[in-house]
């Protein structure tokens, strides 16, 4: 069981498969890309399910969600997924992406064990997609929102970010639509980690302001604490049902103490939160030489991953104005 000094028990993982990607969002990385891990830093496909393996037979995991990054760029996603489905007992998996080549990989995904994905969609509006994400792709993300909606990897939600002055204006425009594609719309308050440290946040969309602005059109009634669990969304019912719209306010409603999450980076590190400014390495110890083997061993690597998690800190410190952002943007992280 991976538990800390607060009583919280970690049953979600978070798997960054890459952090590589083929969008240039402005508030995760800037115009020209990033210096990428080199690939002996990254953990390779074996290494991968095993950590998995290792969390759900002896940590107490029972969700995985494959991350970025894009995870859809990971040459052996699929084999991944595939293999991570035959643990016992199975955890539910799903997968965070931009959509960019979902509507070419759907259906793999779905029969090699997939459960659903998440696909991140700032606009409806293809010029404010070019300008936001620096690439003209958008009609590639609807088809692949489409193709996971076929292919059964439901619920299909997605993430929005609204940004001053770009789609500020969307809100209620991208829940009609969501509501009539049959997918799950959550919006997310830009949060601190894009690659540049730009955020600020004075001027930021808040939840409020979101709420406000589907209130103009929606109704919206609150689903209660009950229903969300650990969940981060907060969710209404739209109109009476049966759709719903998420809000994920990490900065200005946190949702720290119900937190279930443990997070694995790209090239094997332990992150206890997203915000976190510390690791902890498990790749050491999976590539530990034969002479050490006790040191690479399942238990061992147990052993490291409970004791990283026995030190998670209370909250993300958001909210406290000496906040330090950590020096990792989200495409190395995996959101």
């Amino acid at each position: 069981m991976l538990i800390d000094t607060y009583g919280r028990v970690a049953t979600d993982l978070r798997v960054s498969l890459t952090d590589r990607c083929n969008l240039r969002c402005t508030y995760c990385m800037p115009e020209e890309g990033l210096q990428w891990l080199a690939k002996p830093d990254l953990l390779t496909d074996d290494e991968i399910v095993r950590l998995v393996r290792i969390a759900v037979t002896q940590l107490g995991i029972t969700e995985v969600r494959f991350t970025g990054g894009e995870p859809l760029l990971r040459p052996g996603l699929v084999g991944i997924v595939e293999r991570c489905a035959q643990l016992e007992p199975r955890p539910r998996m799903s997968l965070t992406t931009n959509g960019i080549g979902l509507k070419r990989t759907a259906k793999a995904l779905k029969a090699a064990g997939l459960d659903r994905v998440n696909v991140s969609l700032d606009t409806l509006r293809p010029d404010v997609f070019k300008t936001l994400t620096r690439r003209d792709r958008h009609k590639d993300v609807l088809e692949g929102l489409e193709a996971a909606r076929d292919a059964g990897l439901t619920p299909v939600k997605v993430n929005t970010v609204l940004m001053p002055g770009l789609n500020d204006d969307e809100a209620p425009d991208l829940l009609a639509w969501a509501v009539e594609n049959d997918y799950e719309l959550r919006f997310i308050e830009q949060m601190p980690l894009d690659a540049q440290h730009g955020w600020k946040r004075d001027g930021m969309i808040t939840a409020g302001d979101i709420l406000q602005s589907l209130r103009t059109r929606f109704e919206l009634t609150e689903e209660g604490s009950d229903e969300r669990g650990s969940a981060p969304a907060e969710r209404w019912i739209v109109d009476g049902g049966p759709h719903r719209v998420g809000v994920i306010a990490s900065v200005t409603r946190p949702f720290c103490s119900a937190c279930d999450r443990t997070r694995l980076t790209a090239d094997g590190q332990v992150r206890t939160c997203l915000f976190a400014t510390e690791e902890t390495d498990l790749r050491g110890a999976l590539r530990a030489a034969p002479e050490d083997s006790t040191d690479g061993s399942d238990e061992a690597i147990a052993r490291i991953w409970k004791l990283a998690m026995w030190g998670k800190k209370a909250g993300s410190g958001l909210d406290d104005p000496s906040f330090l952002q950590p020096e990792r943007p989200m495409s190395a992280i995996g959101g």
